[in-house]
């Protein structure tokens, strides 16, 4: 059956569920990268290609009419089947080509996954690798939209929908500069340490939800955050240059504990031990690249 003569775009009805989910026009055009003005022009174009008025607007934000909410709750499902399709489509493309599409967490994309892609790669000059770096929550994401052919995460516990193959691992550290009090001593004991404020990775990554796990399994709190900071890089470059301690991968603070930037603290009770694992889909095809990639790599109990 032919759609009608008018139809409205789907980035459209994609900017106006935005709208309803998040309260606001001007939030929605933030979202999708565009001016509040360009996001209203759409708005009133799909009102005109609907022939109903879709959102009430007001100073303090836009919410929708009724027949607003029906178009969002019907608008829904066809937006997630197109989302479907563009996974689909680029999964096929994939499949026929030399593209092998991955996502990693910080610590493996940075430490782990260089040296392993570059031998891989070089006995397929005619293949090639992307890698979107993020934290471990976003590459699930990934994983589980079809977006990325597989993922490498450091998270302690995975979802079902995933099939997993655990490809190394590393162990967590608590570390501080070389002027902080703790450096003196070279250890401190358990309360002390979550009662003390400390630079953590963002919500969602890997190396926050290991250190999370281990203390609630040892039915201790989670220290306060004295900053909250986004890479590994960044995490490491606070700490040495300022007052506060973290945990985090050994691997990433080698160089660092080697030269004296960084001095390791021994926390008696606290030992973190994690692993590195491959994600795909689970019950899914993988890509011929993704395969040989796998069979590439080594398994580890």
């Amino acid at each position: 059956m032919p759609l009608p003569a008018v139809f409205p775009e789907l980035s459209a009805l994609d900017l106006f569920r935005s709208v309803v989910d998040l309260g606001s026009l001007s939030r929605a055009a933030e979202a999708h990268r565009i001016t509040q003005p360009s996001a209203s022009s759409r708005i009133r174009t799909l009102e005109s290609q609907l022939g109903i008025v879709v959102l009430e607007r007001s100073p303090t934000g836009s919410v929708p009419t009724p027949d607003g909410q029906l178009v969002a709750n019907l608008a829904g499902a066809l937006l997630r089947a197109a989302d479907d399709l563009a996974a689909g489509v680029a999964s096929i493309r994939a499949h026929q080509s030399g593209l092998l599409r991955i996502a990693a967490s910080y610590t493996v994309a940075e430490y782990v996954l260089p040296p392993w892609l570059e031998q891989f790669l070089a006995e397929r000059p005619a293949d090639s690798v992307t890698l979107d770096v993020t934290n471990s929550r976003a590459v699930l994401d990934r994983v589980e939209s079809g977006s990325v052919d597989l993922g490498f995460v450091e998270s302690p516990t995975l979802p079902a929908t995933v099939d997993e193959q655990v490809v190394g691992g590393d162990e967590m550290v608590t570390v501080v500069s070389g002027r902080h009090a703790w450096a003196r001593t070279g250890t401190v004991d358990l309360t002390t340490l979550c009662a003390t404020p400390l630079v953590l990775r963002e919500r969602g990554s890997g190396t926050r939800d290991a250190l999370e796990h281990e203390l609630t399994r040892l039915g201790r709190p989670m220290p306060p955050s004295a900053l909250d900071l986004g890479s590994i890089s960044a995490v490491r470059i606070a700490v040495i240059n300022g007052s506060s301690p973290t945990v985090i991968s050994r691997l990433a603070v080698a160089t660092d504990l080697a030269s004296g930037a960084l001095v390791e603290i021994d926390v008696p009770g606290l030992r973190i031990e994690r692993r590195f694992r491959a994600v795909w889909p689970r019950r899914t095809d993988l890509t011929r690249l993704a395969g040989e990639l796998l069979d590439y790599l080594p398994v580890t109990r």
